[in-house]
């Protein structure tokens, strides 16, 4: 298996750490990068300023709510730009609004889950994430 790495974008540290320990856990990824903000996801994809020497993700954790650029404005940066938009984005968010999961569809989101409020549920829902996209799902090589 190829070595796979995985964009968190998330501004909420608690739930950075719970991430973080499952796919420790998990044992099949060797990188798990992390920025706070839209923006820094931004720079990160383009590869701008301190992560100019980053490769390309293999996929995308996106939060919606977060400050500066939101993760809609990140989603829709990704699959309008050529080289990045084969790169599969799971929202992964609090929100349940309707209006949030249409526009990430629209906006072609590869899945939109809620975030569970409840820790256990939560380190169990980044374990299917794990089961699904990396045991499963055969991911693209890039663009």
């Amino acid at each position: 298996m190829k070595p796979i790495t995985i964009l968190l974008v998330e501004d909420n540290e608690g739930d950075i750490l719970l991430i973080e320990e499952v796919f420790e856990e998990a044992s099949i990824i060797n990188r798990l990068a992390k920025v706070k903000d839209g923006e820094q996801a931004i720079r990160y994809l383009k590869k701008e300023g301190e992560f100019r020497d980053v490769g390309r993700p293999d996929l995308i954790l996106l939060d919606i709510n977060m400050p500066r650029v939101s993760g809609h404005e990140v989603l829709v940066f990704i699959k309008n730009t050529p080289g990045l938009a084969s790169i599969p984005v799971i929202m992964l968010t609090t929100s349940s609004a309707e209006t949030d999961i249409i526009k990430s569809y629209q906006n072609h989101a590869n899945c939109f889950i809620t975030k569970p409020i409840d820790p256990d549920q939560f380190v169990g829902a980044i374990r299917k994430i794990n089961n699904f996209w990396f045991q499963l799902v055969k991911l693209p090589s890039g663009e």
